[in-house]
């Protein structure tokens, strides 16, 4: 090999040192940008993750930020596999803060996802809803011409709500229809009063709809009055009730025992905390039937399992949904929130709520009115 020969190849390979050496250069001053910040390895990785789309990623100009700080939210929540934590946007935020204060501009149903379905399980007397023709059991398909397959509950909320004189076309399969049908219904606004009363001879029929913010002050003026008016017992309806807030539950449990446990919460470090009855202005002792069904969650359920265990009331109908959790609804800085469940809730005698229910003490395939007057039957010493 000539000189020459050498000299260029040694040139060559020093030029090729040089460019490997910038390259490595190149690349690791890469990965010295953005370093997270926080100590958490976990954290840091998906820090390190969301800076090195921003960052490098081909098409980075068209990325939505928003969406996709949600689908990273949505995809750890679906890690999680709970049916009860989720993501609500900004404007599903803003909707459920509306709905627990007791009033909202929609249709004036309540639905639940069973089985993968969104199905209709009440509507609220004289409301759009009723006036249409949907009924409790209907599946809705769809929202606007938009499934409601793949949909999430928040996203389902933001469809059918809107704003007051609009109209909403709902995809519905009747619970004894092979097809579909359309139907409008035109929103309105809703109030949502939570608990409803009336004489059966001498025997009171309450129903509490939801445990929603006013809740335990309707049913203790409520209560009020069906006791001056000579009741004899009190058959309390929770059929189709999914819960709400935790110190309505209290308060409403409270007015029949005064002393005692309600519930007790255990939290994520296993410490755990004891809910007790406390002192109301109106409080009872009559006798008590509670309906349930498989539409009964959450509140209802532990209301149910209280009475029960403290032999205060006869439980009727069938076994409870089955959601014994708390969940907090956390304020992100996006304006949306995130929906989480914190701790499991159990009865006075220790039983878990959570995906077992309330076993009723009269199990029954009667419903409607069927089984009310049964609970009055019961209540008049007509059945054994």
């Amino acid at each position: 090999m000539s000189k020459e020969i050498k000299i260029i190849l040694i040139c060559l390979s020093i030029a090729l040192a040089m460019g490997v050496c910038f390259q490595t250069g190149y690349y690791m001053g890469l990965e010295q940008e953005n370093v997270p910040q926080t100590e958490d390895p976990y954290l840091a990785s998906i820090e390190e993750a969301w800076n090195k789309i921003n960052a490098y990623y081909v098409e980075n100009d068209s990325i939505d930020y928003e969406l996709l700080s949600q689908y990273a939210i949505e995809g750890m929540l679906e890690y999680l596999d709970d049916n009860h934590s989720a993501y609500l946007d900004p404007e599903a935020y803003a909707k459920d803060a509306e709905e627990t204060s007791g009033s909202y501009s929609g249709i004036g149903v309540v639905a639940s996802l069973i089985e993968g379905n969104f199905v209709i399980v009440s509507i609220y007397d004289n409301s759009p809803a009723a006036q249409s023709g949907l009924l409790a059991g209907d599946i809705i398909l769809a929202v606007d011409g938009i499934t409601t397959e793949g949909m999430s509950f928040a996203e389902l909320i933001i469809r059918v709500r809107g704003e007051e004189g609009t109209p909403v076309t709902l995809q519905i399969l009747h619970s004894d229809a092979s097809q579909p049908v359309d139907i409008i219904v035109m929103r309105a606004e809703i109030d949502v009063p939570s608990v409803y009363s009336e004489m059966i001879g001498t025997i009171a029929y309450i129903i509490i709809d939801r445990f929603s913010q006013d809740t335990d002050e309707e049913f203790s003026k409520l209560l009020k009055d069906v006791i001056d008016a000579g009741a004899t017992g009190i058959v309390l309806d929770l059929r189709n009730n999914l819960g709400g807030l935790l110190n309505t539950l209290i308060n409403v449990a409270s007015c029949f025992y005064s002393e005692g446990n309600i519930l007790t919460v255990r939290e994520n470090d296993g410490s755990t905390r004891e809910y007790d009855a406390n002192k109301q202005s109106v409080t009872t002792d009559l006798p008590l039937v509670v309906l349930v069904n498989g539409y009964s969650a959450s509140a209802s359920e532990a209301l149910s399992g209280a009475l029960q265990d403290h032999d205060r009331a006869i439980i009727a109908g069938t076994t409870t949904y089955g959601k014994g959790s708390v969940n907090v609804m956390y304020a992100l800085p996006n304006g949306g929130g995130l929906y989480l469940t914190t701790a499991r809730w159990f009865t006075p005698n220790g039983n878990l709520i959570e995906s077992a229910g309330i076993t009723p003490d009269f199990v029954t395939d009667l419903t409607g009115d069927e089984l009310v007057q049964w609970a009055v039957d019961y209540l008049n010493g007509n059945i054994d």
